[in-house]
């Protein structure tokens, strides 16, 4: 088996984040479909290496419930008391003991570090057989940040920071990163050399280097082709910031894989999701989790989707989509919510304000609009009428409907769970299904239609309604009591005014 590149891998993770002013941990903020620490961690992944320890102090059980779900097998040192960089380093080196050989120790906060920079650090770090490597990038304002001095032969000699700089040091634009792979061993033993005596009282781990320098010991520095890669997040505005630049990332990944994004600055993509070749995303969408979406599907304008599967030649226009299977070739929205364990079978359709929660909708199967389909399953080829809501809750427990295939079900029906209603059968509009429909059956569950003649003009007498009524009972030739099915004698009348009535 080949020897592992780095044998450990430490994040610091355990400063309080004070300029975030958020009861999160710094760390944990998120963004890209990943905390912070979760970013870091994937960027070193690849490395292998046989122990992650991440250094915790502040909100530290927040860290580890977190690290606990994302990277179970990762090791937490709790670092008390805030005393610096070189001090957390400190804290995780005696965490693994008598660890010998490489070490990468990188900061908690560094979202958009790839694991292509992490690895051409690591080979240059091999190349050079040095003690230690510092991850170094080019920038174009390195206002605040240490600046990486090097000699005549561009070996780098210290890292300043920028309080502590003169004029020339200032004026460089290559700077410190926060990533260092080295020595265990001499990295140990150079920070119990490492001293407080500064405005902050605290221990550097920048200061690891000008020790191994006046040692005489090799030290390195491996720039980053991308300066974004070394950006760090210290408040909110600069957490927007790296949000924006990691989405940008993703969308021109997806558009060279041949993804069409009709509006980049209005699309937002997890690192997390995967969009395949002729897929379409249009204004508005956001795919997040696990979501994937197939070749040839048309998703948006406005469109959330979350852990979301999206079939071949699918389109979903305006809809909301959660934990949903959406099949190949179905129709979604516009202004559809796909609730946890909706499965959509291929070519279905779910549409207009239409609301679906653990259903299965058949191959080819309809609903239309305007309708809430909850804990049941539809067959191939039923079309569900307008309005229609699956009553699945009694108050106590969830119960289940059952559509067969090729049904027909009228408009503004209610299902009154558990029902099933067999293949080929139909309900009439108004209905409200409460006992088993037996296949090819027509089932009518409504109330007999009554018309109480004259009702507008003895109860809203002088009103609009009752001059209409008026004319319009002049001009037929039939008075409206002798229609069918209105009450017609006096008692009738008055029952059925008082709604009253045992007819």
């Amino acid at each position: 088996m080949a020897e592992p590149a780095v044998q450990a891998v430490v994040v610091l993770a355990a400063g309080q984040g004070t300029r975030m002013r958020s009861g999160t941990p710094k760390v944990l903020h998120t963004l890209g479909g990943r905390s912070m620490l979760g970013h870091v961690l994937a960027a070193v992944a690849p490395l292998g290496a046989p122990r992650v320890v991440v250094v915790v102090g502040a909100g530290r059980e927040a860290v580890q419930q977190h690290l606990a779900e994302v990277a179970p097998d990762a090791l937490t040192a709790v670092q008390e008391e805030q005393n610096g960089s070189g001090h957390a380093a400190a804290v995780a080196l005696d965490a693994v003991g008598d660890l010998t050989g490489p070490v990468l120790i990188v900061n908690g906060d560094a979202p958009l570090l790839r694991p292509e920079t992490v690895a051409g650090l690591v080979a240059q770090h091999r190349a050079e057989g040095a003690a230690l490597t510092v991850l170094t990038a080019e920038v174009q304002d390195p206002t605040g940040l240490g600046r990486i001095v090097r000699d005549g032969a561009g070996a780098v000699r210290a890292i300043v920071e920028e309080r502590d700089a003169d004029a020339a040091q200032r004026a460089l634009r290559e700077v410190n990163a926060g990533v260092y792979l080295g020595d265990a061993d001499a990295v140990r033993e150079a920070l119990g050399r490492v001293g407080a005596a500064n405005d902050q009282g605290e221990q550097y781990l920048t200061d690891v280097l000008g020790l191994l320098v006046a040692d005489g010991r090799p030290v390195g520095g491996h720039r980053a082709e991308d300066p974004a890669d070394t950006l760090g997040c210290n408040d909110q505005r600069e957490l927007a910031e790296r949000r924006r630049t990691l989405n940008d990332r993703v969308l021109d990944r997806l558009m060279r894989d041949g993804v069409t994004v009709v509006d980049p600055q209005t699309t937002w993509v997890d690192v997390t999701v995967r969009v395949a070749a002729g897929a379409t995303l249009h204004p508005g969408v956001q795919l997040h989790g696990s979501t994937t979406v197939a070749g040839g599907a048309v998703v948006g304008p406005d469109s959330t989707l979350t852990d979301t599967v999206v079939g071949e030649r699918a389109r979903v226009v305006r809809a909301h989509c959660e934990r949903a299977v959406v099949g190949a070739d179905v129709s979604v929205g516009p202004f559809a919510y796909l609730r946890p364990g909706t499965d959509l079978g291929a070519g279905a359709k779910v549409g207009t304000f239409v609301e679906t929660k653990n259903a299965e909708v058949g191959a080819g199967a309809k609903v239309p609009h305007l309708t809430y389909v909850g804990d049941a399953t539809i067959g191939e080829g039923t079309n569900i009428g307008a309005a229609s809501v699956f009553v699945n809750y009694d108050g106590v427990a969830k119960h289940r409907t059952s559509i067969g295939s090729h049904a027909r079900t009228g408009a503004d029906n209610m299902f009154v769970a558990p029902v099933t209603v067999g293949d080929g059968a139909y309900t009439a509009a108004g209905s409200v299904i409460t006992h088993d429909v037996p296949p090819g059956a027509m089932a009518v569950g409504r109330a007999r239609q009554r018309n109480v003649a004259g009702w507008v003009g003895r109860r809203r007498p002088g009103t609009p309604a009752a001059h209409a009524a008026e004319a319009a009972e002049s001009r037929s030739a039939t008075p409206a009591a002798a229609a069918p099915g209105n009450a017609t004698t006096p008692a009738e009348r008055d029952d059925d005014e008082q709604g009253t009535t045992t007819r």
